[in-house]
């Protein structure tokens, strides 16, 4: 059972990266027509996430894939029962992949707004549905002998809507201070001012979160069972409040280090409850897709686990890389000046 646990950890890990990685794009995104006061602005703001959004979509892809090859009956399942809600997810990602090409295509004002829109509903809808759905899978879905009972209004019950309306808040600060970080004057200035004014929002509702979770799901049954495991969920809240502490002291650089540790550590909290658990059923626990029963072969998961044992580390050298090379602050003038930005 190890090379199973070790791929649900892994998995775990891929979707944390992928959340803490384009939950900012996600944020600066929504935040775009809010922030942005005019077309420079806006340039700006995208020009900032423009040469790292497609690379953050890599650990998605990575997911996905890592669902597929370890997990396939709860890949199967999971894209079968989920068909609907996916598809429009990823019909969101793609308007927002081709908004940022095509918005500098031409100078119209009804042809950029067009776009500008696009680019606001094409962050806020996946950042809300990948919260709808593992809101969903926390709680455990339908399922019995006969398959799913669900639909696609069945997942927008209150839970499902809650964990959705805290991804969104979550990436909103994330965003805002991304933008805080990697712009200048004033809009760097708004940005932390709104990533400060969004925080309390999103620490009522992490709050109504861990309670509703309580009710809701059987995610604190681990953490009962093995109390040293509340350190997750507590870094999670001590990596929250840190957020608002770096604001305070004017340190947005910090503090978006600490929005990154928070959506780390969220996902870890749901992770460590879900255990072994991929989707539970909340009809009866006898038909739940776990790690024993959803997985691949033996040897299928050993060969897999010595290729991600090489080029995971390669991925992750390559990001930082990435992410080193495009470090600096973007500013209007330079946006402006260079035919080539977006």
């Amino acid at each position: 059972m190890e090379f199973q646990i070790i791929w649900f950890v892994l998995w775990g890990v891929l979707w944390g990266v992928y959340f803490m990685l384009d939950g900012f794009v996600m944020g600066a995104g929504i935040l775009h027509n809010v922030l942005g006061t005019t077309d420079g602005e806006k340039r700006v703001m995208i020009n900032t996430i423009g040469p790292v959004w497609d690379g953050n979509e890599v650990w998605l892809v990575t997911a996905g894939g890592a669902t597929f090859a370890a997990f396939p009956t709860t890949y199967a399942l999971m894209f079968s029962y989920l068909y609907t809600a996916l598809l429009l997810l990823l019909f969101a990602l793609i308007v927002r992949g081709v908004s940022y090409e095509f918005r500098g295509k031409e100078d119209g004002d009804g042809w950029k707004k067009g776009w500008d829109l696009a680019i606001m509903v094409g962050n806020f809808l996946p950042a809300l549905l990948f919260g709808v759905a593992f809101g969903n899978i926390f709680a455990g879905l339908p399922m019995d002998a006969a398959g799913y009972h669900g639909s696609l209004l069945y997942l927008l019950n209150p839970y499902g809507l809650l964990t959705g309306v805290l991804f969104v808040l979550l990436f909103l600060v994330h965003g805002a201070l991304y933008l805080a970080v990697k712009t200048t004057g004033d809009l760097s200035s708004r940005a932390r001012a709104t990533a400060a004014r969004i925080w309390p929002a999103l620490l009522v509702v992490a709050v109504a979160f861990l309670a509703y979770t309580r009710f809701a799901t059987r995610l604190y049954d681990n953490y009962l069972a093995t109390p040293f495991l509340f350190v997750v969920p507590l870094c999670a809240v001590a990596a929250l409040l840190g957020i608002r502490l770096f604001l305070v002291k004017g340190k947005p650089l910090i503090a978006f280090a600490a929005s990154c540790l928070t959506i780390l550590l969220v996902v870890g909290t749901g992770l460590v409850g879900l255990f072994p658990n991929l989707i539970p059923s909340n009809l009866d626990p006898a038909y739940s897709l776990t790690i024993v029963n959803s997985s691949s072969s033996l040897y299928t998961l050993k060969i897999m686990t010595v290729v991600a044992f090489i080029f995971v580390p390669i991925v992750i050298a390559y990001k930082i890389w990435v992410y080193r090379v495009f470090r600096g602050t973007v500013s209007i003038d330079e946006v402006m000046a260079d035919k080539q930005a977006y």
